[in-house]
């Protein structure tokens, strides 16, 4: 037959955020696979992500998981990079806001720093990078950016992380106000899992 190693075209995406989740299993429906999660898989080990790069903690969150559950697996690791800031938030993203995190800290956190700076200069981008490993190691990784610039308030309610104060400046409006439609079409996931589904329909 043709399933040789197909394992019933399944893909496990190495994470708990379920709005992460959601975004990759719309971003990657074309592809007919069953996408499973963390949430499937209990006993899952702990991933901890503390490589120097996106790319590092993709790969990380793939290989342990692909190990672990034998199939393909895809890890993604992404964040916010502000100009101003030297490129932080960064790899840091997710934490910006120390031990009691949340998505509202983090983005005041960065409104914060970034008082009294003009618009022009509050450029930044978004970055996901995607793994994509089975139990036999790496098959192929990518990299999505979006750019943007930092708004001064929060705006909007669509969307998770950054989104209410990274602003398109072409549509004038953050993610967060834009909604999934435009934004999964321009997005850093979007970019990332476009070139990972090419990797993916070839594995398969």
């Amino acid at each position: 037959t043709t399933n040789h190693h197909r394992q019933h075209e399944e893909i496990v995406v190495a994470t708990r955020n379920k709005k992460k989740l959601a975004e990759i299993k719309e971003l990657t429906k074309d592809l007919g696979l069953k996408v499973l999660s963390l949430e499937d898989f209990p006993d899952a080990p702990y991933v901890r992500e503390d490589g120097k790069t996106f790319s590092e903690n993709a790969d990380k969150k793939a290989l342990k998981i692909a190990r672990f559950s034998g199939r393909l697996t895809l890890g993604e690791d992404s964040g916010l990079c502000v100009d101003a800031l030297g490129g932080a938030p960064g790899i840091a993203s997710a934490r910006f806001s120390g031990k009691d995190k949340s998505d509202l800290k983090n983005n005041l956190k960065v409104l914060r720093l970034l008082e009294g700076i003009p618009f022009k200069k509050r450029s930044a981008h978004y970055v996901c990078a995607v793994s994509l490993a089975d139990k036999d190691g790496l098959v192929g990784r990518s990299v999505g950016k979006c750019s943007g610039r930092i708004g001064f308030e929060m705006k909007g309610s669509c969307g998770f992380g950054y989104d209410p104060i990274f602003v398109i400046p072409k549509h004038k409006k953050t993610f967060a106000q834009l909604g999934e439609k435009i934004k999964h079409t321009m997005s850093h996931r979007y970019k990332a899992l476009k070139k990972a589904k090419l990797i993916v329909r070839k594995y398969f």
